[in-house]
């Protein structure tokens, strides 16, 4: 950005002078909401070189940030430079969103502030598949719950980001079809607006975990990768290309659990699946971490048994499907969440062995399959992503 952009850069000429300058100052002020958000703690003289304002701009947009508490400004301890060292910038109290997953067998809320930290998540596991109306209630209850929970501040304002196990329409967020869950054309952003009074957003699920971990996690610096979620509803993936997220027309690109996977030709998520997994595992229900440390335990005690089995068998049934996504995009890593994840952990080489045979070799020599870094947390990191992409916007309006 030119520094005769820069907020305070000369005064305004007239009404229309005005408005542009106004609208300068508001993404001025969402660069360095970003900066934050994407880099963690920045000190000023760093936020200086990354938007090539000048100082006395960014101490003016700081300052105002953090009148607002969606920044907070504090003196670093220890500087061994020449002169006043400069003041590190870091997410405030205030920048605080919510995220929602809704599954087959559990409902998950958190409450996640700028920068991907979760603060705090509430898992309520479920009897039946929750209805979409069932799904509302119970989300706008754990966020009050939660929201009841932090600081004065950080309360009101915050949107909700909901990760959907399904195809979400991006014009209205109308999931239009969300087949494990039995959804058709609900008008779920709608119904829980009116229920939280809060703004709410949604997109697919894996796709929010391809953008987690590209800006917080295995991905970091990868403008090309390729991102599978597991879990109790399914499979899907989420691509980035050329640096830039991949959905398609209309939002529903990466539903890779829908691809033929086997000689049979069953669909690759009805033939890896969680529910063997916790099956073999003599679980009915849990998390990701609950399931994971039944399975290795298992395995540990019975390396032939039927643990490690069924775990070879899906590890080589996802390897295969991996092949025809690492032939056709090319991508240059291969983050696998949820319980592909585990899978990955513990058949490693069935998998990568699988995705050997099948996949053409100069695409294959160059991709690395990876287990996402965020664990659990990361579609809630992701969905949390779709509310402050609106603070980013205009942090005026928070």
């Amino acid at each position: 950005m030119s520094e005769s952009t820069a907020v305070g850069a000369g005064p305004a000429g007239g009404s229309g002078m005005g408005s542009g300058l106004d609208s300068v100052r508001r993404r001025n002020l969402g660069r360095i909401v970003e900066l934050v958000h994407q880099g963690g703690v920045q000190s000023r003289s760093a936020l200086t070189r990354a938007t090539g304002l000048n100082r006395s701009t960014v101490a003016a947009l700081v300052t105002e940030l953090a009148s607002t508490g969606i920044v907070t400004e504090s003196v670093p301890v220890g500087g061994q430079g020449v002169g006043r060292p400069s003041p590190l910038v870091s997410a405030g109290q205030r920048a605080v969103a919510f995220a929602a997953n809704p599954e087959l067998d559990a409902i998950t809320v958190a409450a996640v502030r700028l920068g991907g930290e979760v603060l705090e998540r509430v898992r309520r596991e479920v009897d039946t598949t929750p209805t979409a109306a069932q799904a509302t209630a119970i989300i706008a209850e754990l966020v009050a719950e939660l929201a009841d929970r932090l600081p004065d501040e950080a309360r009101g304002g915050g949107g909700i980001g909901l990760a959907i196990p399904g195809l979400v329409r991006d014009a209205d967020g109308v999931v239009r079809l969300a087949p494990h869950l039995g959804w058709v054309d609900e008008p779920l952003v709608e119904r829980l607006r009116a229920a939280t009074d809060r703004a709410v957003f949604a997109a697919n699920d894996a796709s929010l975990g391809a953008r987690a971990e590209r800006t917080f996690g295995a991905g970091r610096g990868i403008d090309d990768l390729v991102y599978l979620n597991g879990g109790a509803s399914g499979i899907g993936g989420g691509i980035i290309a050329g640096g830039r997220p991949v959905g398609g027309a209309r939002g529903y690109a990466g539903e890779f659990g829908h691809t033929s996977a086997t000689a049979a030709g069953n669909a690759l998520e009805d033939a890896v699946r969680r529910s063997e997994l916790l099956r073999v595992a003599g679980l009915t229900a849990g998390d990701d971490a609950v399931l994971e440390a039944a399975l290795a335990e298992g395995i540990a005690a019975d390396p032939a048994g039927a643990m490690r089995e069924e775990v070879a068998r899906q590890a080589r049934t996802l390897g295969r499907a991996l092949a025809g996504t690492v032939n056709i995009l090319d991508p240059e890593l291969v983050v696998l969440g949820g319980h592909l994840g585990i899978v990955l952990e513990l058949a490693s080489e069935e998998l990568h062995d699988a995705v050997r045979e099948r996949a053409l070799v100069p695409p294959f020599e160059d991709v690395t399959i990876v287990r996402a870094e965020l664990g659990q947390d990361l579609l809630l990191i992701g969905a949390a992503e779709l509310a402050f992409d609106r603070l980013i916007a205009d942090p005026a309006a928070w």
